[in-house]
């Protein structure tokens, strides 16, 4: 958080927060919601002044209980979530990652893949969902414990989604989990999720309301 953000919270500590303003999208675009409605579900205007963008991400986080705000200077935004807190960009070789706010990924503690073709990643700065246009290249460098492709997983774990929002169209079906490794992560599991239960597994508030 900049240092200037930090004063300004100290020297004003009762700015209410508000929320209805931000929203984050799949590929990790920020969005402004002009008349405070992003909790309608609309899809809001496209920020794209790279200063404020860059100001946005370097002050983006969250709170105790999975809300995840923009601190703009001494007031919270809180942002809508559309499918994860993080959106997850290869940016080299194998798995590794960077956040859409610029971080990079250097542990990933569980993996997770959804009915509709998308792939999660648990990292130490929260949840993300991988670029939809990076999850191919991704499952081609996950391994199983026996060091073949997952690709070669059980039919009843791997099968590919009509419409699946994912290059390439991989997706879970179910299961159990599959023990897998990357040359960047090591070895952990990849666990199927339902879209329904994305919030309470990953640990984030997809749409957060004021405190009462």
């Amino acid at each position: 958080m900049d240092d200037d953000v930090i004063a300004a919270m100290a020297r004003w500590p009762n700015v209410p927060a508000v929320c209805g303003w931000l929203s984050l999208d799949r590929r990790g675009r920020w969005r402004l919601h002009p008349l405070g409605d992003a909790d309608q579900g609309g899809p809001g205007e496209p920020i794209s002044n790279p200063q404020i963008l860059a100001f946005i991400d370097r002050n983006y986080v969250r709170d105790v209980t999975g809300r995840w705000y923009f601190q703009n200077g001494p007031q919270r935004v809180f942002v809508r979530i559309d499918v994860a807190p993080l959106a997850l960009r290869a940016t080299g070789q194998g798995a590794q990652l960077t956040t859409h706010t610029g971080q990079d990924v250097t542990q990933v503690a569980q993996w997770y893949a959804d009915e509709a073709g998308r792939l999660y990643a648990q990292t130490e700065h929260g949840p993300g969902v991988v670029d939809d246009r990076d999850m191919a290249a991704l499952l081609a460098a996950f391994e199983l414990a026996d060091g073949r492709s997952v690709l070669d997983a059980p039919p009843d774990w791997l099968g590919v989604a009509d419409g699946a929002d994912a290059a390439g169209g991989a997706m879970m079906r179910g299961g159990a989990p599959l023990a897998i490794q990357t040359a960047s992560y090591g070895a952990s599991f990849l666990h199927p999720l339902a879209e329904a239960d994305r919030e309470h597994v990953l640990g984030f508030v997809a749409t957060p309301a004021l405190d009462s």
